[in-house]
């Protein structure tokens, strides 16, 4: 029978993915960030303080694995990787279902064209619900540095989103 630990680990799986595959922008690497993820926090499990927040602790060993292989793509002179095709809907037809799956990879490589900063708090914040003091925490910074980089990245992402330009430089 699983622990308590793992049966969280296993109902975080959704949102680690979600917020793995907006960072990284491409479903295999978002997957080996998650597997990477998941095998760290196992292994550390020990150092898990209860009554603390799992997910909160979960979204920084995903984060900070992201970070370090970011920095060694970089030290190689690798490039951001570029969104893959959307998947399709099972079982879905008709105009509505396509204009949907258009209009979500639409947003989706939207955000994917912020800057990496304004990209991790807005999803932080406006898709897996953290508080900005929780997205804050999370990140390291302070809470009004996430309310700005959610709010910069929103205007952003409504413009790429009406057409009126791109994002930000980073």
């Amino acid at each position: 029978m699983p622990s308590s630990f793992q049966a969280d680990l296993v109902a975080l799986l959704p949102r680690l993915r979600r917020f793995a595959r907006a960072l990284a922008g491409d479903p295999d690497t978002a997957d080996d960030l998650v597997q990477g993820a998941c095998e760290r926090a196992l292994r550390a499990q020990d150092s898990f303080a209860p009554g603390t927040r799992f997910d909160s602790w979960m979204f920084r060993i995903l984060r900070n694995l992201w970070l370090d292989s970011h920095r060694r793509r970089a030290a190689r002179g690798g490039s951001h990787e570029t969104l893959e095709a959307a998947e399709s809907i099972p079982g879905a037809a008709g105009a509505e279902a396509t204009i949907g799956r258009v209009a979500l990879r639409e947003a989706e490589a939207a955000l994917l064209r912020l800057p990496e900063e304004q990209r991790e708090a807005l999803v932080l914040t406006c898709i897996e619900e953290f508080t900005y003091a929780e997205a804050a925490a999370l990140l390291g910074l302070p809470p009004g540095t996430v309310m700005s980089r959610v709010a910069r990245g929103r205007i952003a992402l409504a413009r790429m989103l009406r057409g009126d330009g791109e994002a930000e430089a980073p």
